[in-house]
């Protein structure tokens, strides 16, 4: 009787534990704001929700999410959180940089991340601090979402090198940001790689990274700036673009859907998912898992392993990856397996 007893007081006790972890989860806040390209620009503010939305169906957190349609929005949507005693605050890109900084260092009890950014990221003057980038320091409560997307762009370069009949591949992006030449640089690397591997001579345009200079449209929304620019590249002899610009690039889906013209490849997510009315035209994708790392972030806050810093996602993590190759020989199949397993080994140096 004893033993009965006692095995049911720790079925009690656990199942206390248990309710108060379930309620600390139940009243957990997390609060998403976008950039400019909204909730569903079918990249990464949508990728980043979907990581949301999963941690509130796995972890019972409450979920939501403010929209940005201009600047000046980053810092009163954080504030709007910040006044309903939101626990993790989540903001998304490059832009929010200083905005999230200067949040943070005001609200230390407050549990940050950011997509696509990280500190320290004043290597200059210091009195640059809170004006043109946000900390000095890396940030206690600030978790950086970074990805190493170069690597996987450099195995979307080969592919397109690969691919093409024109002998032009051409990309784009839409602000000069870090976040977004990333990808370009990638790509150029992965195009020279393959150049220098079969003694070809596939031309990039839209981006050169001995210059640091492309061709960027300057916002991340405009359907229009997407057809244009992948038109003009056509044009340059082109049949094969990758666009880093958010919704942008599908304006630049639906000009090469509609001419059969040219080829995609999709950025952040997998297009033959996100943007399924291209797939015929989606040579392949640049994969960031947004979503993961936004839901790995949600489940340390709520399970008290939080820390700042820096998350890098990558090859070898799964962080980032390459989509399928449409139409791609069981020989290109190879060379891409055999080139992601160089890249991960240090075999092969995606940046010099």
């Amino acid at each position: 009787m004893k033993k009965l007893y006692s095995v049911i007081a720790l079925l009690i006790v656990a199942s206390l534990a248990l309710s108060a972890c379930g309620g600390a989860a139940a009243g957990f806040k997390v609060g998403q704001v976008t950039d400019l390209g909204g909730i569903d620009d079918k990249s990464f503010n949508a990728s980043a929700w979907q990581g949301l939305e999963k941690a509130v169906t796995d972890l019972g957190v409450e979920g939501k999410y403010l929209e940005s349609t201009q600047q000046s929005d980053y810092q009163k949507n954080i504030q709007q959180y910040l006044d309903e005693n939101t626990d993790l605050i989540i903001t998304v890109g490059f832009l929010l940089g200083v905005d999230t900084a200067t949040a943070a260092k005001a609200n230390p009890e407050t549990k940050f991340a950011i997509v696509d950014y990280a500190y320290p990221d004043c290597f200059g003057d210091p009195a640059d601090e809170g004006k043109t980038c946000g900390s000095t320091t890396e940030l206690a409560n600030v978790l950086g979402l970074t990805f190493q997307t170069d690597e996987a762009a450099f195995l979307a370069g080969y592919a397109a090198a690969a691919s093409t009949t024109t002998g032009k591949v051409a990309t784009f992006g839409g602000i000069n940001i870090p976040p977004v030449t990333i990808f370009m640089k990638g790509f150029e690397a992965g195009v020279a790689y393959y150049n220098a591997q079969k003694g070809t001579a596939v031309e990039v345009l839209g981006w050169n990274t001995a210059a640091n200079e492309g061709s960027f449209t300057g916002n991340f929304d405009s359907l229009d700036d997407g057809r244009s620019f992948a038109e003009s590249f056509v044009q340059e002899g082109a049949d094969i673009i990758m666009p880093v610009a958010g919704s942008v690039g599908l304006g630049s889906a639906a000009y090469c859907k509609e001419t059969g013209s040219c080829k995609v490849i999709g950025v952040d997510k997998d297009w033959t998912v996100s943007a399924a009315e291209y797939t015929d035209i989606i040579l392949t994708s640049v994969l960031k898992n947004v979503n993961v790392a936004v839901y790995d972030a949600t489940k340390a806050a709520v399970d008290g392993t939080f820390k700042g810093g820096v998350y890098l996602g990558t090859l070898k993590n799964g962080g980032v990856g390459l989509a399928a190759v449409s139409g791609a020989s069981a020989e290109l199949t190879a060379e891409l397996e055999k080139l992601q397993a160089d890249i991960i080994s240090g075999a092969v140096k995606v940046s010099q």
